[in-house]
């Protein structure tokens, strides 16, 4: 008897619960939709909202702008790979570097921390100025003459090395020391406790920062447009001058956008993911 009235009170919890997120959604639904149309009534009610629209929101151009924007993306994308990867391991060898214990080492790490404090200060589109007019200037002959890309990306490194670092350094940082010990207590020498044991967990414990640097580094290689590489904005550019219209520039921002949001829903999962195991007290 206990039991039938337990199991029939934890049914109702149950449906309760079902009925009030079924109505929790449709209120958040419905609250969005006329949020959205008040706030499209009031904007298609502006003044100067039929000039927006022609210079911004142009369907003929788009489609004209389409092509040169779409290719120019392309290089964007490559300059995202080659620049991710070297991002990372300069990333690691700095946050590396930057937790070495023994005191001869010591000229290692200063130098690491100066070199992260460094570029974490300066600006990026300074940055980018430097290195794509001042190698250019050096006059090297060995070099020849540096694609903007290849300059655009040996920017993006130096600047994001420095962040990503100073994640990597806090996931190193937050496993304990015991870990270290018990790995060292086992035969392992330092660099195959660091390799083994401590790296695997550090890493596990800042992808979702790690996925958040990646999702402003998507954004930020667009900016190589300023040392001529003809990418998507440079291409938006081009065809904002030849048509006399900016919607070049929101045919470009909409490729940004479409390009990180899978990343940033990939980051929300991965750190619900981790809370939730956390919280559980399970292994991440």
């Amino acid at each position: 008897m206990s039991q039938s009235t337990t199991s029939e009170a934890q049914l109702a919890r149950e449906t309760w619960r079902v009925s009030r997120k079924r109505r929790s959604t449709l209120t958040a639904i419905v609250s969005t939709l006329v949020f959205a149309v008040v706030a499209w009534l009031l904007l298609v009610n502006t003044p100067g909202w039929s000039r927006v629209q022609t210079s911004f929101f142009d369907w003929d151009t788009a489609v004209k702008a389409f092509p040169r924007v779409l290719d120019g993306l392309w290089l964007n994308l490559r300059v995202l790979v080659f620049a991710s990867i070297s991002v990372l391991i300069v990333a690691l060898l700095l946050a590396l570097a930057t937790t070495l214990r023994n005191p001869a080492l010591t000229p290692i790490r200063l130098l690491a921390k100066g070199y992260i404090d460094l570029f974490r200060g300066t600006p990026l589109i300074i940055t980018l100025y430097l290195v794509g007019f001042g190698i250019p200037g050096l006059r090297i002959e060995a070099f020849g003459r540096i694609a903007p890309e290849i300059l655009g990306t040996i920017a993006l490194t130096l600047t994001y090395s420095a962040y990503v670092a100073e994640v990597f350094r806090a996931g190193i940082e937050s496993i304990h020391p015991s870990q270290r010990l018990a790995a060292r207590s086992l035969g392992l020498s330092y660099s195959q406790s660091v390799r083994l044991v401590v790296l695997p967990q550090a890493v596990r414990k800042v992808v979702p920062p790690l996925m958040n640097d990646f999702v402003a580094l998507q954004k930020d290689v667009g900016l190589i447009s300023v040392l001529g590489a003809v990418d998507a904005v440079r291409g938006a550019q081009i065809e904002v001058a030849h048509f006399a219209n900016f919607t070049p520039y929101i045919v470009a921002g909409l490729f940004f956008v479409i390009l990180a949001i899978p990343t940033v829903r990939l980051t929300d999962w991965l750190a619900a993911r981790m809370a939730k195991r956390e919280q559980m007290g399970t292994v991440l």
